[in-house]
């Protein structure tokens, strides 16, 4: 563990925060379209890509999950 963080602070890699900015960016999208178009379940599904990366610390996880939820608003965008 390197010195001088706290016990149980996860270490993040650069790509790890590229992947942070970059679900969070595309999930400020998918929140923003589904507010402009009324659409509940985009904004929610952008609610959550927003938000998963704060819990998922493993880098290769960050993108599977992702890609997936991204998979998912792209998907489901005009149900």
């Amino acid at each position: 563990m390197p010195l001088g963080l706290p016990l149980g602070m996860p270490v993040f890699s650069p790509w790890n925060i590229v992947g942070n900015i970059l679900f969070s960016a595309l999930g400020y999208v998918a929140y923003s379209y589904g507010k402009t178009m009324g659409n509940w379940r985009v904004r929610g599904q952008g609610a959550v890509l927003m938000a998963y990366s704060y819990v998922v610390t493993d880098t290769l996880w960050l993108y599977a999950i992702g890609a997936a939820l991204t998979g998912w608003v792209w998907y489901t965008r005009n149900d």
